[in-house]
């Protein structure tokens, strides 16, 4: 048995260990290339010479992944041992190598439970990037699985759902803005729920008895804009025929919310920044105050201290909104949120037309995961309303996405981090940068130089840094052993 270990992390695993790798061939040469091939960091590599073999080791103990050759000279075939592995222990992915690559064979490994089908000979950067492939698509089902195992586990903050760290501090930081009636302001992409934050302060502030007030500052007309928020007495204007009260008048006893607050024009933000000073609002063709206790919390996906210096919006206005800032995280920066998003609209969908929830096909799930949401959580919406339409089986799939999230390509590197000790080290991120171009190359190690702007010999001495593997050599089988 030739095993290969080190102490290295693995991004493989959630618990942090290396990934566990067992291959299986009776070909002694053939078997400690591939060792020699697959280990890394982040990778344990065992090898063993037949079938039996591997379900004694995998019975022992947790086996991440198995590569095994077709044609043994006794026993069990690979394609028996991959059915024994998919009965027996079901998590333990399966790629099938063989020299013989024939559709009928390819299909008969497919059909047993294997994962992916090598025909020989291959490229160690081909195996490999199918090997780290089985890898991400076991951790994601595990993934969904956990997901779907506990959804019962309370992950909603009022009409918010999450678990990422940034909405963990969201959360803690809602509850403590609620305990305040000073202002509020909200800030934060579009679709990324300004809105139900808005109602989450209100729903947990002294102020819940009474109403929550929201207008859209942009989507009424500026004429009417400041008649809707004051109100106006009767005949104030044409076809103002009876007298109306104004929002801020009608959430008495609770909370208004200003949405893009940043497209007020200039003449009402000074008639706004009097409301809020004076805590009174003067309809429209009154010469009245009319005082009302209402807390004001705005929302705004503008950058309102850029405005400000731009003259576009009124420094002590934007003070006097600002007190408590809340900010909202991207999507794109909350992880794995965007698989419970995405279940849980599944859930509400399926449940409005009457069907079955579907569930994340892996292929899907990494899809979803590595598109940057520039819309947010209103386009998952959409993206899951599609794909719930079009799915035909018991899985949502790839090809149910949309071709904006299936061809997307990440052409930069998202950090998220709230301390600077948290941030990746500069080395980190040129490695993720060179194993990402070594991917969408399929492993062409000329044409990933080239892309990156390094001659061949940098290339493969980064490569051998990462572990990845020796360069140059053609995994096939010795000459003398073919099978």
């Amino acid at each position: 048995m030739t095993t290969t270990s080190t102490d290295s992390p693995s991004p493989q695993s959630s618990t942090n260990q290396p990934a566990r790798l067992l291959v299986v061939d009776d070909d002694k040469a053939m078997g400690e290339m591939l060792v020699s091939a697959l280990s890394s960091k982040t990778m344990v590599v065992e090898h063993v010479a037949s079938g039996q073999a591997a379900l004694d080791r995998i019975q022992q103990s947790l086996v991440d992944l198995v590569v095994t050759d077709v044609r043994m000279g006794k026993g069990m075939t690979g394609i028996d041992l991959t059915a024994r592995i998919h009965e027996q222990a079901p998590e333990t992915a399966v790629i099938v190598i063989t020299a013989f690559g024939t559709v009928d064979l390819a299909v008969s490994a497919i059909r047993a439970g294997a994962y992916d089908f090598v025909p020989k000979p291959f490229e160690p950067d081909e195996l490999l990037l199918r090997v780290q492939r089985a890898l991400e698509a076991k951790r994601l089902r595990g993934e969904l699985r956990a997901l779907r195992e506990s959804r019962g586990a309370p992950v909603a903050f009022g009409d918010l759902i999450g678990r990422s760290p940034e909405m963990e501090q969201l959360f803690a930081l809602v509850d403590r803005v609620a305990q305040s009636s000073a202002a509020a302001l909200v800030t934060g992409d579009t679709g990324t729920g300004k809105e139900l934050v808005a109602r989450a302060i209100h729903a947990r502030s002294r102020r819940a008895h009474g109403p929550f007030v929201a207008v859209n500052c942009a989507a009424i007309p500026e004429t009417l804009l400041e008649s809707e928020l004051f109100g106006h007495t009767r005949g104030a204007f044409t076809d103002a025929r009876t007298a109306r009260t104004g929002l801020f008048v009608r959430a008495n006893g609770g909370t208004i919310f200003l949405d893009e607050v940043g497209e007020l024009p200039k003449a009402l933000q000074a008639k706004l920044l009097r409301a809020l000073q004076e805590h009174t609002v003067r309809p429209v063709g009154s010469d009245a105050e009319v005082a009302f206790d209402a807390r004001v919390i705005a929302a705004t996906n503008r950058d309102l201290q850029n405005l400000v210096v731009d003259g576009l919006f009124r420094e002590d206005l934007y003070f006097r909104l600002n007190v408590l800032e809340v900010s909202l995280p991207p999507l794109r920066a909350r992880g794995n949120d965007v698989l419970l998003l995405a279940q849980e609209f599944i859930r509400r969908i399926s449940a409005r037309d009457h069907k079955k929830p579907i569930e994340i096909a892996p292929d899907c799930a990494r899809l979803m995961l590595e598109y940057n949401w520039p819309g947010n959580v209103r386009e998952l919406v959409n993206v899951i309303e599609r794909a719930v339409a079009l799915a035909r089986g018991d899985q949502l799939t790839a090809a149910d996405l949309p071709d904006r999230v299936r061809q997307f390509s990440p052409t930069h590197v998202i950090v998220s981090a709230s301390a600077p000790d948290e941030f990746p080290k500069l080395e980190e991120i040129e490695r993720r940068y060179i194993l990402r171009v070594l991917e969408a190359t399929n492993g062409h190690r000329t044409r990933t130089a080239e892309i990156l702007g390094l001659d061949r010999k940098t290339l493969y001495n980064k490569l051998r840094l990462y572990g990845v593997g020796d360069s140059g050599a053609t995994l096939s089988q010795p000459p003398n052993a073919p099978k």
